[in-house]
């Protein structure tokens, strides 16, 4: 049975490196996986396919009709992951969120997930405010989400907004957090300071990835580190996220906590003296 596995977090954290980086070890060890991008900049695939050389759904759909192939936005990328972009429309017109919604229903139309799958991922743009890109949890496409933040206010905060997302859906629905992933920023006691925002939701730290600017360097090439890179440390840092994630039995609905209690936990970690 395939797992369904959408990945959130604060615009700019690294979830479309994270997510790309973890499916090229998944795919490496045998798995299976289709990914699916649903940010509008259609970055989400990049690295498998080793550049942005993709139509989205919604291009095509605008350019082509209705009347489509599932090879025209399905395409294989690194360890035969299937890649597709959701997209979205013309900048300024539209909700992007309604691509999303567009895409999945258009996937599922065309035979797309079909039975050999073992994952899907779903690289999700920043906040869950917006119903459209609430969809994969809303619909409950991806029952397994996992929150990627680092030491910063900024990303705890979003990651904890992202929490009360998932516990409304939680509440009628099988969608449950499977746990928050740090790619580490290196700020001053990140590790413990994840672990106690992890565990006050009531979830788990599922992994740390230190930084590494040899991700950088992959991403410059057009790669994954798993296939820049292959004997690094930082690969193995990705395979053992996710061998995490493929292990995982931890799943909760999460107890997002009050601003207040955020900033207290950021204080106990010695952040915030300023303030």
């Amino acid at each position: 049975m395939k797992r369904q596995v959408a990945i959130y977090g604060k615009g700019g954290i690294g979830k479309s490196t994270t997510t790309q980086n973890t499916v090229a070890a998944l795919a490496e060890s045998g798995k299976q996986v289709m990914v699916v991008g649903c940010d509008p900049k259609a970055d989400s695939t990049r690295l498998l396919l080793h550049g942005l050389c993709q139509k989205t759904v919604l291009d095509t759909l605008r350019d082509e009709g209705d009347d489509i192939e599932l090879d025209k936005i399905l395409k294989p990328g690194f360890g035969n992951v299937k890649c597709v972009e959701s997209g979205g429309p013309e900048p300024g017109v539209g909700c992007a969120g309604r691509g999303i919604i567009t895409s999945i229903n258009l996937l599922e139309q065309l035979g797309a997930y079909t039975d050999d799958l073992d994952y899907v991922f779903y690289d999700v743009l920043g906040d869950v405010v917006c119903g459209g890109f609430a969809m994969p949890i809303r619909e409950g496409k991806a029952e397994e989400i996992y929150i990627v933040a680092s030491g910063e206010l900024m990303a705890l905060y979003a990651a904890n907004n992202i929490a009360k997302g998932i516990q409304k859906y939680a509440t009628n629905g099988k969608v449950r957090l499977g746990g928050i992933i740090c790619n580490s920023r290196k700020v001053d006691n990140e590790l413990p300071l994840l672990e106690a925002f992890a565990k006050e939701l009531g979830s788990q730290l599922i992994y740390f990835v230190p930084r590494d600017n040899l991700v950088q360097r992959a991403e410059i090439h057009k790669k994954t580190v798993i296939d820049f890179d292959p004997t690094s440390n930082q690969a193995n840092e990705y395979r053992k996220l996710a061998k995490a994630i493929d292990e995982n039995k931890l799943f909760v609905i999460p107890k997002p906590m009050k601003q207040e209690r955020l900033e207290e936990l950021m204080m106990q970690h010695g952040f915030l003296d300023a303030m």
